[in-house]
This record gives structure tokens, sequence and C-alpha cells, in this order.
């Protein structure tokens, strides 16, 4: 019988028989220093294991996906970031874009691309961006050798007249840089977001976190952009519109009333803009206007409505004669203005700041027609259909016309 060691004749120690389901030892393995232990997986029925944890899964996720689409939310409502924002940006040179539209969240959720096209045979950029000052967009458009065309310049005034860009200026970083990861999974989530609607950002459960704070710890007080719940759906080419249900659940629109903080006392008094905030964005504008002038380009600004609400403190933050006149008269510019236009008036605002789906058609057939008078860069097509009305939207259930649905939903 072999020792359990070499002897002097240099015999090898032969491991004992030892059950698969047992694992092998130092002992066993002499002259290994620092054996990895090493046991045998034991017979299992792993397909149908793995079968189970797949059924499993797919309930899950089956039962995640219908509860989103019972909130309201919809495969093809697209992720609106810094990379989708990039995208549409980087069309202007490589497209040489007659019309490009930039602003904040009112010519975004108020434009609709389709019926500007139908109207006068082009399509426009869509630049705009939510929360976000128009102004320092409109620079960057200047300096752009490439762009020659018409910057359409979408404004409510506490957010132009004031220095931060708010809150998408990654949007511009993004545009100068975007990694291949990056890229990669902006592409991947949107191509997943048209069959799936649980990957709407805007119920994410770290951004339903957030929001649940509120109200929870004494003097807490959630940002507006995160005390939002949804507000927008956006499609392709960064068509936005208001999500339905802020139109027909009374519950989801209160709420986003709510946030603006316009219904009641803010508890703090409501202060107009500095002199030297507005006199600094009127010549900032008046040299973007220049530049591109020097091209060849055109700029005009159009003012979207607002509620009697919303305007109760606008009025007072900055009010037309301090801030739109001026602009209009320093950059030397045409501007279409809601309050100057019968058919942009009396359009429905479900949450005060911006126009239900179907009005939003309805404000788009009239700044659009608005532009062929005050530039040559716009021209009405003679097949054009026939100007809308606010008869046309004004309670028009969004879930039953779809008039400002995108063509390509």
């Amino acid at each position: 019988m072999l020792s359990s060691t070499s002897n002097s004749d240099g015999a090898q120690r032969i491991a004992p028989d030892r059950p698969g389901f047992v694992r092998l030892t130092a002992s066993d393995r002499p002259g290994v220093a620092q054996p990895v232990p090493v046991r045998d997986i034991p017979v299992q029925p792993w397909p149908r294991m793995f079968a189970t944890a797949m059924a499993l899964m797919l309930l899950a996720l089956g039962a995640w996906e219908w509860r989103m689409r019972a909130l309201g939310l919809e495969a093809g409502d697209l992720d609106d970031g810094p990379s989708a924002w990039a995208e549409q940006r980087r069309r202007v040179g490589a497209e040489n874009a007659p019309v490009v539209i930039v602003g904040d969240s009112r010519i975004l959720f108020d434009t609709d691309l389709d019926r500007f096209e139908a109207l006068t045979g082009t399509r426009p950029i869509q630049l705009a961006l939510a929360g976000t000052n128009g102004r320092p967009f409109l620079e960057n458009l200047a300096d752009d050798p490439s762009f020659r065309g018409l910057a359409v310049v979408g404004i409510a005034e506490n957010s132009y007249f004031r220095d931060a860009i708010g809150l998408n200026a990654e949007a511009l970083k993004r545009y100068d840089f975007e990694s291949p990861s990056v890229r990669i999974s902006f592409l991947l989530h949107r191509a997943l977001s048209r069959v799936f609607a649980f990957l709407d950002p805007s119920y994410r459960l770290s951004r339903l976190v957030r929001q649940a704070d509120e109200g929870w710890r004494p003097g807490v007080v959630v940002p507006v952009p995160e005390r939002l719940w949804k507000l927008a759906s956006t499609y392709d080419d960064r068509q936005t519109t208001m999500w339905s249900r802020v139109e027909t659940d009374p519950r989801v629109r209160a709420h986003q009333r709510a946030v603006w903080g316009v219904d009641k006392p803010s508890g703090r008094p409501i202060t107009p803009v500095e002199d030297a905030l507005v006199a600094s964005a009127l010549e900032k504008t008046r040299i973007a206007v220049a530049k591109i002038r020097a091209r060849g380009g055109d700029v005009v600004f159009v003012r979207p409505p607002s509620s009697p609400e919303f305007r109760r403190f606008e009025d007072v933050r900055t009010p037309r004669a301090r801030a739109w006149d001026p602009l209009l008269a320093a950059a030397d510019v045409r501007g279409i203005h809601s309050d100057d236009e019968p058919s942009m008036q009396g359009l429905d605002l479900p949450e005060y700041s911006h126009l239900s789906r179907a009005c939003a058609t309805v404000f788009t057939d009239a700044y659009a027609r608005a532009l062929a008078r005050v530039t040559p860069r716009i021209a009405l097509r003679a097949d054009a259909p026939p100007a809308l009305k606010p008869a046309d939207c004004v309670g028009v259930d969004a879930r039953i016309t779809g008039v400002a649905a995108p063509a390509s939903r």
C-alpha cells in the first residue's frame, strides 16, 4: 500500500476515489500550492429550470408593461434627452436646413411639424428644449457658418431673459462630443422604446422615488422638474406633444397646474427681472441675429400663448413693454405675438403653459401663415390645406381625434 506522501523512490501518491459531489482538498493534490477548490456541478434539470426562469421573467415583464400602458404610456413615445437633441442639431449643417426652431418648451409642445410641412413644404428641425433658455442655442446657430436658413425663436419671457441655460445645458456638450458608448446606448434605448412603454423615463423608479419626497420632510422643497409627473410625449424628429392624460385626467391636470404655483400665493413677492439681465439678453440677441443675417439667414421670434393664470405671473416678471417690444427693436427683427393674432387666442391650455395636442396644430397653422406674411423665406404651398381656427380644437378630446399626433406614431 502506497504512503500518503511521496516516498524516497519518487513514487507518486494516488488520490483516493471520491464521489463527484465531494470537492477535492489540498491533501488530494500534493505539491500544488494553494489549490483552488474544485467541485463538480451536480446533475440538474437545467433546461427546465431555464424555461421556468424565463417564463417568470416574461410574466413579470408583461405585468409591468400592462400596468404602464394602463397609466397611459405608449410604445413609440421616445426619450428626448441630450443625444436626441444632438442628433437633430447635426442635421442643420448636413442638410443645409432651411428652417430651424429654437426656444423653450412652449414652442416645442406647440409646434406640429406635420402641419408646418403640409402648409409650407418644409419640415423644420426642432431644436427647442423644455425648461431651457433658447438664447444660448440661438447663439450656437449664429456661430455655425453652415447655417444660412431661418431661425424661428420661441419665447417664454421668463426663460429667455435670464443668464442660466436651464435644464438641458448638457445638450450643447453632447453635440460637441458624444462617446460611442453613449451613442449606442441612446440608439438601443430608442429602438426598445418603440416596442415597450415601460421604458418611459418619467416613470423610472429613481424618478418616482424623488417625487415621493414632496411633503414628507419639513422644509424640503422639491424642484419643479422633480415634482412634475409626465407632461409630454415625444416622437420621431423630436415631435413633442402634451401627454394625453394631462388633457383627459382631472387629477393629473390639477397636479401639473399646482406645480407651476400660479394658482396660489407663493409666500414671496414676484419681482421683475433685473434691468441688467434684460439689457444683456437684448445685446446678445442683437449680436446673434447680426451674425446669421451676415451669412444670408434670418430670424423671427414667436411668442406662444399662455393662460391668464400664468400671464399674471409673467406680466409682473417680464411685461411685454419691457421685454418683447425692446427685443424686437434691439435686434431689428420681426415678431409674431399670440396677443396680436385672433387665430392664436382662446386656445386650450390644459395646465396653463402649453397647448393641447389639437390646439398645437391650430397654433402651428396660424404661426406658419404669419411667418409667410413677415418673411420671404416661408411661402404657403399652392395646395396648402385651409386655415384652421380655435373652434377646430377647443374642447376636442385628444383621445378621439388625435389631431396633433404625428404621422410617424
